[in-house]
């Protein structure tokens, strides 16, 4: 076996990788014919931190109901709130919202092929306005996300894991991509397939790797240097707002405060300092006489509790 020192960067192989992903490729319901860049968007919008198999079904369901912007604009928040139903960080459903009302007013209900327009909508990051660009508008622009930066550290430089994300990731992958600019599009949702799939974070799959040299490999399969943490759920602050929130999606309006309170009973002091981050995230909303709501679904709000 060639040995390869650490630092020393080796090439990705694309014709390798793409001749892999032309045959193993997901059959994802948004890499079809058709989807739109709104299609698009919101799937990126749903899939971080949300694995695939909780995110098609909701998506589906989203693309029948909000097939452009201006449909989700003229839905509430508490509409799209519960049909986020339990995707995790709710958050993101605010910020699609925010953002569909933008694309409806100010972009003639298009999604901009821009990347730096693209960054300027509500809840678009770096990741969301390049993946975007590239999957629904074919563009050659560097998709990272945390898959592609481990198969980048891993086949490239030689290392176990990517460390923490940094500026010159976007570079090192523009740096990968084939000039023709079909080619590179593809070539990006290859790389991150990859890592999906076979160059996995605890048990790289190195025997079904398509690549035909890789730097981790020849380098001995160095160990990592980070420090894995698990993040527990069960009784944590999270968990609570998620109970929480199911009381208010579960609801057909405003519910008393002692709704909530049989939700978390474990710990009032956890569940007083979750409904106060809800309140303060924008999440729900309370009214006037006291009751608690999903964020607009009162006419009347009172700030804070």
């Amino acid at each position: 076996m060639r040995t390869t020192p650490i630092g020393v960067h080796v090439p990705v192989d694309a014709d390798a990788l793409l001749d892999w992903y032309r045959v193993t490729a997901r059959d994802l319901p948004w890499r079809h014919p058709g989807v739109s860049a709104w299609q698009i968007l919101m799937s990126e919008i749903m899939l971080q931190q949300t694995p695939v198999a909780r995110v098609e079904p909701i998506w589906r369901e989203w693309v029948a109901r909000w097939p452009v912007p201006s449909a989700m604009a003229a839905s509430s928040q508490a509409e799209v709130l519960r049909a986020w139903g339990k995707l995790g960080y709710p958050r993101r459903a605010l910020r699609l919202h925010e953002c569909a009302r933008v694309l409806a007013t100010e972009h003639g209900d298009r999604v901009p092929e821009d990347v730096e327009v693209l960054l300027g909508l509500p809840g678009i990051g770096d990741y969301t306005a390049r993946a975007v660009a590239c999957f629904a508008y074919g563009q050659r622009v560097p998709v990272v996300d945390t898959n592609v930066r481990r198969v980048v550290a891993r086949a490239v430089h030689g290392r176990a894991d990517a460390g923490n994300p940094s500026a010159r990731d976007l570079r090192e992958t523009e740096a990968l991509l084939p000039e023709p600019v079909p080619r590179a599009a593809t070539f990006s949702a290859a790389l991150m397939e990859l890592g999906a799939l076979v160059c996995t974070a605890r048990t790289p799959g190195c025997d079904d790797c398509p690549l035909p040299r890789c730097a981790w490999i020849e380098a001995g399969r160095p160990a990592s240097q980070v420090v894995r943490r698990t993040q527990k759920y069960e009784g944590t602050d999270r968990q609570a707002r998620g109970r929480l929130m199911d009381v208010l999606r579960d609801s057909s309006g405003p519910v008393e405060r002692v709704r909530l309170d049989m939700a978390w009973t474990r710990d009032p002091g956890q569940r007083d300092r979750a409904l106060d981050s809800l309140l303060v995230d924008g999440l729900i909303e309370q009214t006037a006489d006291g009751l608690f709501a999903l964020a607009g679904e009162t006419g009347h709000v009172e700030p804070g509790s």
